[in-house]
């Protein structure tokens, strides 16, 4: 009888233990997946303000390049691509989103860098705080894509490892999709943010120009460094001050 007593406490002791156990991986699973989920979304609001900037951006170069139509259009084309998918978006990115996303953002940096042949645009106040919050924009773009891969990482190694993968599988955790950029979009050619930036704190201005090559330990001075007082003239030689009467060599 006493045996009887052990072996159902210890029974249900381990029923406990298990269902203690099922909760808590339950509840982890779930936590991870509303990260996730979380962490797309914040992601989502950044690729929506960059829809509604790029046709603005469009509209203000056609005004001034005209050679660059076929980009243009291009753009157009693919930012409503890449909307119509928005619309019918889950909680997380498939993988038309993610490729859509990828090309318009190559095409976005491909026309940043073809303007720089168009210096009437270049100066335009109205293009210069476009091109200004479109850079700030993808920046928090590739910041909230570093998050959300992590937290999709993170997710998809509990729902593959053992034993809360039984969990997963038995309520249903799908593996979530990474929002990924492949090697062509890395190497596409690179855009000047730090200068964009100035430029678009200081509207109507241009970006201070590059300072001519240097000789090591050599630094130039600025044109307009003191300007009217008298320079020390570099580069010519002491003028010595010799005595009038120089001595004369001794009588032999």
């Amino acid at each position: 009888m006493n045996g009887l007593i052990i072996f159902l406490i210890i029974l249900v002791l381990l029923v406990i233990g298990v269902v203690g156990w099922t909760i808590g991986a339950y509840n982890g699973l779930v936590r991870l997946r509303n990260r996730v989920q979380e962490s797309w979304r914040q992601i989502d609001v950044e690729l929506n303000r960059r829809y509604e900037l790029i046709p603005n951006l469009v509209e203000t170069v056609r005004g001034y390049a005209a050679h660059e139509h076929n980009t243009l259009e291009d753009i157009t084309r693919l930012r409503n691509q890449a909307a119509s998918l928005a619309a019918h978006e889950g909680a997380t990115p498939s993988a038309q989103r993610a490729q859509a996303e990828e090309q318009l953002s190559g095409a976005v940096r491909n026309l940043l860098v073809s303007v720089e042949a168009y210096p009437d645009l270049k100066s335009n106040t109205n293009f210069l705080e476009l091109q200004r919050a479109l850079a700030e924009t993808e920046d928090r773009i590739a910041a909230g894509r570093r998050y959300y891969n992590a937290n999709v990482r993170e997710y998809n190694t509990k729902t593959e490892s053992f034993p809360t993968n039984m969990i997963a599988g038995n309520f249903h955790f799908e593996k979530a999709a990474y929002f990924e950029v492949n090697d062509v979009a890395r190497t596409s050619p690179g855009v000047n943010f730090g200068e964009i930036s100035y430029r678009g704190g200081q509207p109507g201005q241009n970006a201070p120009q590059a300072l001519p090559q240097q000789q090591s330990g050599t630094p130039t001075m600025p044109t307009d460094w003191n300007q009217g007082q008298q320079q020390p003239q570099y580069g010519q030689p002491n003028q010595q001050q010799w005595p009038q009467n120089p001595p004369q060599p001794p009588q032999q």
